[in-house]
């Protein structure tokens, strides 16, 4: 059985290495063949260009692909796996295409699974945790009235002007700018076109506790059924949503109009443009800690009055060796290659497990990454 890994670029290394030095056969894939001698080489010599004929002609039933390639190679490389009888994990989200794998892959035998990396993956985690903990506690009541939240942010864990610096391409940062969301708020769907028109205030629970500006991002009404909420359950407030440090908004309010002038080729083309700006302009520099904060929230009320609240809190940053930010997204992908491998995950489309034992067994793990991670009853 071979693990064959797709990409080694800023998010891949500390999970790919885990696995190397765990003794498992990996072949390392990558466009660029010295990048990958760079991240890995002294560790293996099993590194080839990526060419995706190439890999479908090693690739063998019951092996591992493993895609940490950009999201347009995903659906392409799921298919394959499933047809040579191989299984295949992903960080990124579960698209329409991948869902419609589903039967195919569940025919086949094999795991297609995705969203185990930080965000999606971790904060799925703490979700199906937290619900389990509500569900069962002496608090639960179905005319409750729910508010969930769920944010996540990558910063500077030193301050900049910018509020903000880079650990991934600013490319997808900006396009995320422009992408509408729908969240719950005051028991109503609430639609954003975009992020800007909806920045609110989050104390996060620390030890220390911090404000931070945060925005619902995405779609966040499919994660309801993915999460287990009851469809008859009283629900003021669901949002997955992004975290940013204050002065955020001030900072980037240029950014904001300019996007909404851009469209079409010139408009791409100018993104790439500014995204090439902020990369020299605002990147972290070698050995610059970075920092990640993610907070997932459950409260039940009845009357104005807290019956159960509580919140899942996770702070972490970078070191010379690693950012922050690749430990909790490839750290993650390698507990469920691992998983897969020991066949504990069923056949089929999937995002991170829900199974009780795993995920208090990855929490686990998770909370010898972190600097700080708890369980905070409010």
């Amino acid at each position: 059985m071979t693990i064959h890994w797709c990409g080694t670029g800023l998010s891949a290394i500390p999970g790919l290495r885990r696995l190397i030095q765990n003794g498992h056969a990996v072949h390392v894939w990558n466009r660029t063949i010295a990048k990958a001698q760079e991240a890995v080489g002294d560790l293996t010599q099993d590194i080839s260009e990526f060419d995706f004929d190439v890999l479908s002609d090693r690739t063998q039933a019951g092996d591992v692909i493993v895609s940490m390639l950009p999201g347009d190679m995903h659906v392409q490389l799921a298919t394959m796996a499933i047809e040579k009888g191989a299984h295949f994990v992903s960080s990124s989200y579960i698209a329409p295409e991948m869902r419609a794998l589903d039967d195919m892959a569940k025919q086949a035998g094999v795991c297609v699974v995705n969203e185990v990396g930080l965000d999606p993956g971790i904060d799925h985690l703490m979700a199906h945790h937290i619900v389990d903990l509500y569900r069962n506690s002496s608090a639960f009541d179905p005319e409750n009235e729910l508010s969930f939240i769920s944010y996540c942010g990558g910063i500077p864990k030193i301050p900049n002007p910018f509020r903000y610096k880079f650990s991934w391409s600013p490319v997808g940062v900006l396009r995320a700018l422009k992408s509408p969301s729908k969240s719950i708020k005051d028991f109503k769907e609430f639609d954003v076109a975009r992020p800007w028109d909806a920045i609110s205030s989050y104390t996060a629970p620390l030890p220390e506790p911090e404000a931070f500006e945060v925005y619902p991002n995405r779609d966040s009404l499919p994660f309801m059924a993915q999460y287990d909420f009851d469809p008859n359950w009283n629900v003021n407030t669901f949002v997955r949503g992004t975290l940013r440090l204050n002065g955020w908004t001030e900072a980037w309010t240029p950014v904001f109009r300019e996007i909404e002038t851009l469209a079409g080729p010139e408009g791409e083309a100018r993104l790439h443009e500014m995204a090439d700006g902020f990369w020299k302009e605002n990147s972290y520099a070698p050995g610059e800690p970075d920092r990640v904060v993610l907070c997932v929230s459950l409260k039940a009320e009845q009357a104005g009055v807290t019956k159960w609240h509580k919140t899942y809190v996770l702070d972490a940053w970078g070191d010379n060796e690693y950012t922050a930010m690749a430990r909790l997204v490839s750290l993650p992908v390698s507990f469920a290659i691992e998983a897969v491998m020991d066949k504990k995950l069923a056949a089929g489309v999937q995002a991170a497990p829900h199974d009780s034992e795993i995920v208090n067994d990855w929490l686990s793990r998770i909370g010898d990454i972190a600097q700080h991670l708890a369980l905070v009853s409010e």
